[in-house]
């Protein structure tokens, strides 16, 4: 008996925590409605990650699209161990992902700030979920983007968080 209650209650807790999952959070915007030149940016990226030959080729291309905090100051270079670490991470895993891409979720927030200096930005962040691909195992990955405002010269989206595929 004491068994039969103990996986009763194993099992109550993974349909709540299963549940808690599928639930839209208060942020979440309806996947159609993430504006396309920000899904311009998230398509770019994933096709930088799966054209490149090496990861070092992704960040010389990545860098035009990257901001906030994973570039430095100058806008113009990767920071230190962006292309070690994060991108790697990416460069490795878009191959378990979706091709084209498959977004499960969108969610929509604002920042006042990301990065330093002369790349620092502000502004709308879209945070989206891919899918992996059909039959593959784990959970979607966020990818965000954000759409600067009142920048003096960074006007369009840039990816600012990477490294979870």
């Amino acid at each position: 008996m004491q068994l039969f209650a103990r996986l009763a209650v194993v099992s109550l807790v993974a349909l709540v925590c299963t549940e808690a999952r599928a639930q839209p959070k208060k942020d979440d915007i309806p996947v159609e409605t993430l504006p396309a030149e920000v899904k311009a940016v998230l398509d770019q990226y994933a096709a930088l990650l799966r054209s490149a030959k090496t990861v070092e080729d992704a960040g010389q291309v990545f860098v035009g699209i990257a901001g906030g905090g994973v570039v430095n100051e100058d806008g113009k270079s990767l920071r230190a161990d962006v292309t070690r670490f994060s991108l790697k991470k990416d460069f490795d895993g878009i191959k378990f992902y979706a091709d084209p891409l498959v977004i499960t979720r969108v969610s929509a927030s604002s920042s006042n700030g990301q990065g330093f200096g002369a790349s620092a930005i502000k502004g709308k962040v879209y945070k989206i979920w891919i899918a992996k691909k059909e039959g593959g195992a784990g959970m979607p990955a966020p990818i965000s983007i954000m759409v600067p405002d009142g920048h003096a010269t960074i006007k369009t989206p840039k990816v600012v968080t990477i490294g979870s595929l």
